[in-house]
């Protein structure tokens, strides 16, 4: 299964320029923990970086800095990793472990922003499909005992 078929489509995005508290303003209203920097090259939204609700506490809430005049860009996480929308969930996992990250915007061959996998996303893919393997074991052994009393 590729990291295309699986990602969130619907990502919350902002230019460098928008002030954190519209950020986080965004953040609440869609209930999510991050915004997606992005910036246009050539008629497509190319991330950049991201905006987490974490890097808003330790950077200005816990510092005292007016988040209505501190931009993303001055906040967000420039060394942005992103995977390929042909990438597989291991590809995925192995990344965010190498990297230390939780979220990875999802792009095409051009780098443009598609999407983006949350590591909570694949936590609710892999407990299912553990789910479905732990359920084979069960039939598996009752086939068993039906067949050879």
């Amino acid at each position: 299964m590729t990291i295309s078929a699986i990602c969130n489509r619907e990502v919350i995005t902002v230019r460098s320029d928008a002030t954190v508290l519209h950020a986080a303003t965004l953040m609440r209203q869609y209930h999510v923990g991050d915004v997606v920097v992005i910036e246009d090259r050539k008629g497509k939204s190319v991330p950049v970086g991201i905006v987490t609700d974490r890097d808003i506490v330790i950077e200005l809430v816990a510092t005292e800095l007016d988040c209505k005049v501190i931009t993303t860009g001055d906040i967000m996480a420039n060394n942005l990793a992103v995977i390929k929308e042909g990438a597989g969930i291991f590809d995925a996992i192995q990344l965010m472990t190498a990297k230390g990250v939780r979220r990875l915007p999802v792009v095409d061959d051009g780098g443009g922003l598609l999407g983006i996998i949350t590591l909570d996303d694949l936590l609710l893919i892999l407990s299912k499909e553990l789910g479905s393997l732990s359920k084979l074991v069960s039939r598996e052994q009752k086939n068993e005992v039906s067949k050879r009393p």
